[in-house]
């Protein structure tokens, strides 16, 4: 399964992709955070994750929240391994997986790792580890940094919807978290699926979608299954 998009460059050279589920990535944050509580009530924007992520001029954690006295430095963490979570989070931004900076780190449960053992901490992380899949709460030591969608400057009520995996999940197959670092989940072929491939990809967009809450992701909207279905032929 590809956890990212599927450039031109890869359809040109025969790649066939069907979406089958979707997913989102979430910033992270040290449940620690000196600014933590204004963080929960005002967000962060887009513009001042690009400022982190990808300028790099919003160092420290005054430049987030606006207090001059929040003199800590940010301490930003990325993925070190070419993965689709990186390369979402980076196309949220405008930008791909290389442009992304901070330290390196392996594989989501290093990110959730390197987060909870620093209060200054922050990083991103795919919904299934950003939450615990038992207890559906956010992931031990760590916090979900909600996004300020509108910029006004508050988490307003249709925006606050972090607290747990059920309430994310539903605002993503609502379209209210944004579409990235929400995204498509995809099954990929050279050509198109044929035979039992075929039939299996098929069983997925129908019978299939409703085990997909149980394993942590996010059920396809009606159209988006008819599209895909009428893709398959």
């Amino acid at each position: 399964m590809i956890s990212r998009n599927i450039y031109p460059e890869e359809t040109q050279k025969g790649a066939f992709y069907v979406s089958v589920t979707k997913d989102a990535v979430v910033a992270t944050i040290n449940k620690d955070n000196p600014v933590l509580r204004d963080i929960l009530s005002k967000g962060i924007t887009k513009q001042t994750f690009y400022n982190i992520y990808i300028a790099g001029n919003a160092t420290k954690w005054s430049q987030v929240t606006g207090k001059p006295e929040a003199t800590d430095e940010i301490h930003v963490y990325t993925r070190s391994d070419s993965c689709g979570a990186a390369e979402t989070w980076a196309n949220y931004l405008g930008k791909r997986q290389e442009d992304l900076k901070g330290v390196g780190v392996y594989a989501d449960p290093g990110v959730v790792e390197a987060v909870k053992k620093d209060r200054l901490g922050i990083g991103y992380n795919n919904i299934g580890y950003a939450y615990d899949q038992k207890t559906m709460q956010q992931a031990d030591g760590i916090t979900v940094v909600p996004i300020d969608i509108n910029a006004n400057g508050r988490i307003d009520s249709e925006e606050d919807f972090y607290i747990n995996k059920a309430n994310i999940v539903k605002a993503i197959a609502q379209g209210i978290y944004p579409h990235p670092p929400a995204r498509e989940l995809y099954l990929v072929a050279k050509g198109q699926f044929t035979g039992k491939a075929k039939e299996f990809v098929k069983w997925i967009l129908t019978d299939g979608q409703k085990y997909v809450d149980e394993i942590g992701y996010v059920q396809l909207p009606q159209e988006v299954i008819q599209a895909q279905l009428k893709k398959l032929g």
